[in-house]
């Protein structure tokens, strides 16, 4: 189960990575290949949570609801969970075109579900928390990029 989840969680800093190579590289067609990366994240999420599902609830909703209720770790995972499920059944050409403007909104929670899947991944740690440093660095890197550029677009609107 911990491969699942650390492949989703290696998918999800992938198609981070997209955005900054394409502005680095100047090749803006490696943009295309976000939204595959996108969806084997959420392949791999989906996977890590079904077997969550059969190995530790067998299937049983209302174990599932009460272990969600209990332990933080897999609240805050089944949140990550569900905003990536957003992005993934909006993920078309025909979601884009029919939610315009909202699609974009929507697809900002892309970063909500990364600082949940790393907390997620920090709960867990017993020991060796070298894995959890390295993703969790890897995540503020590139959230810390996009908030680098907003804060200049701003400015030089300002300028303007």
């Amino acid at each position: 189960m911990q491969g699942t989840g650390a492949w989703a969680l290696r998918f999800l800093l992938l198609t981070l990575c997209i955005t900054p190579l394409r502005r680095w590289s100047g090749r803006p067609a490696i943009i295309r290949h976000r939204r595959q990366l996108g969806l084997w994240m959420f392949s791999y999420a989906t996977l890590h949570l079904a077997l969550f599902a059969q190995a530790y609830v067998g299937w049983s909703a209302p174990l599932l609801w009460e272990e969600l209720a209990e332990r933080p770790y897999i609240t805050v995972g089944f949140v990550a969970w569900a905003l990536l499920l957003s992005l993934a059944l909006t993920s078309s050409r025909g979601a884009q075109r029919k939610l315009r403007r909202r699609w974009l909104q929507l697809h900002r929670f892309i970063y909500p579900a990364l600082v949940f899947a790393c907390l997620h991944l920090w709960w867990q740690v017993r020991s060796d928390a070298g894995e959890a440093l390295f993703y969790s660095a890897v995540a503020l890197l590139l959230l810390g990029l996009r908030l680098y550029w907003r804060i200049n677009e701003r400015k030089r609107g300002r300028a303007a």
